[in-house]
Parts: C-alpha cells; sequence; structure tokens
C-alpha cells in the first residue's frame, strides 16, 4: 500500500537530545513529499507556536500534531483541540507539583501557550530554547483556557517517579515523554494521527510513523509503517521490527 501521510515525534527523533534546529536534509525531503502529495506531519508535545517556527521554510507543506495529540493544525487553523476535564487538569497539575519533593516544575498546556508553574530547576529555560510562547502562574486555576496537556518537569530525570505519577494518572494517558519529562492528556499521538486521515481521508494503514519513546506508541501502534529509533529503550525496539538512526535516512529510500 502507497504511503500517504509520514508523522514524525520530534525531540529524540527528529531531533536528537540537546539540538535546536533540524538538519536541512530534512525540508528538502518534506517538499519532495509534498510534491508527491504525501503529508508530512510533526507529531510532538510541543505547541504549534514552536513547531511552525521549528518548520518555518515547510511549515505550508506540513499538517502538526501539538501537545501528543491535544491540538491538530492545517494551513495555520486548528482543525481538532481535546480538552481535558478542568478539574482532573488541575487535581493532576497540584499532585505532581506536591509529590515531586520539590523538583517537579508543572507546564500546563493550551492551545498557543504553555502556562507554568515554576521552582527556577530549568523547565523556563527548557521552554525558551524550543520556542514556546508561555506565561508563569502560581496556581492551575490562573489558566484562562481549556487545558490540553498537563505535564511535570524533572531535572533530575524521570526515573524516579515514572512509578509515582504514570499508574496513578492512566486515565489521562500519564506517559513517559522524554528524560525529563511525565506528559498527561486525554488526546494521545494516536487520537491525533487518527483525527488527522480521518479529516484528510487517508487511511492509517498508509501512514507511516517515526518515534523514541512511550508516549509514541499509540500512534506507532495505530500506522502501517511505524519506525523506532536506535536510540529508544530495549522494550520499544523489542515492540517495533523496523528501527533507523534517522527519520531522514528512511526518506531518502523512499523518494529515491
Amino acid at each position: 500500500m502507497s504511503i500517504k501521510m509520514i508523522c514524525s515525534d520530534i525531540d529524540g527523533t527528529l531531533l536528537q537530545y540537546g539540538k535546536k534546529t533540524l538538519e536541512e536534509e530534512i525540508f528538502g525531503q518534506i517538499k519532495a513529499l509534498s510534491a508527491r502529495g504525501i503529508v508530512f506531519c510533526p507529531a510532538s508535545g510541543r505547541q504549534y507556536t514552536s513547531l511552525r517556527k521549528l518548520f518555518a521554510p515547510v511549515a505550508d507543506c506540513c499538517a502538526f500534531l501539538c501537545e501528543n495529540g491535544g491540538v491538530l493544525y492545517k494551513n495555520e487553523q486548528c482543525i481538532g483541540k481535546t480538552p481535558m476535564p478542568r478539574a482532573l487538569a488541575e487535581e493532576i497539575a497540584w499532585d505532581m507539583w506536591h509529590r515531586s519533593d520539590g523538583q517537579g516544575e508543572v507546564m500546563l498546556s493550551g492551545q498557543c501557550c504553555a502556562y507554568l508553574m515554576e521552582r527556577g530547576l530549568g523547565m523556563l529555560d527548557r521552554i525558551k530554547f524550543i520556542g514556546n510562547k508561555y506565561k508563569i502562574i502560581r496556581d492551575p486555576a490562573e489558566v484562562p483556557e481549556d487545558i490540553v496537556k498537563v505535564s511535570v518537569y524533572l531535572h533530575e530525570g524521570v526515573e524516579k517517579y515514572t512509578d509515582r505519577f504514570v499508574p496513578r494518572w492512566r486515565q489521562a494517558n500519564a506517559a513517559v515523554a522524554g528524560p525529563f519529562w511525565i506528559d498527561t492528556t486525554f488526546a494521545n499521538k494516536g487520537t491525533g494521527v487518527a483525527l488527522l486521515c480521518r479529516t484528510l481521508g487517508i487511511t492509517p494503514a498508509e501512514v507511516m510513523a517515526f518515534g523514541d519513546n512511550f508516549n509514541d506508541t499509540a500512534m506507532l501502534d495505530l500506522v502501517g509503517t511505524p519506525y523506532i529509533m536506535d536510540s529508544a529503550a530495549a522494550p520499544l525496539r523489542a515492540r517495533y521490527p523496523l528501527h533507523t538512526p534517522r527519520p531522514e535516512d528512511v526518506l531518502r529510500s523512499l523518494l529515491a
């Protein structure tokens, strides 16, 4: 079956940790895919503002799956949003704040703004680094819009806290989203890709996707051609037979 959409995680997949800008090769590949009628979709926990800046040279060729599926954009229009129940979002935010031993900083994500409960432990620097629009708050009740995602940033790493937060908030799809983040949302990358498919008239079997972490599994399980990064955890490498060090390598072969 031919590929009609390609979805890729960003941090740890298209951007290895610590890098700020994409390789020039991917921009040419996205243009070439678009010329063949294949949609490229960044699929990330980042917000739309950050993703559009990152893909600025080819943004008009892309659909965007933002906030781990909580917000979808195409042609500069929001085409889908999955808010969390407000009371639950606030409860999760306070739980992450109070039960992280003073080491956790909390981010509540709206459609195009991140609301930060920070302790000066590195989250604000990270949000500035990736280019998110943000506002500092002291209470989740200060968020003036729908909340689509609640995350905790753990500057010492997630290992100590995964068992503390992930099982407790399974009803909100709690998942490790990188070395320093645990996310909760009522969407996931799988539901986001499914909605994009319905909107664009594409079947999941016609989608190729790339990911590197546990918050990518809903997307990878849904699509017809899932790739896991060589750098992913061993259970993920065992779960998916197709591996790659770089999505660009696979796309180069696809376009040949």
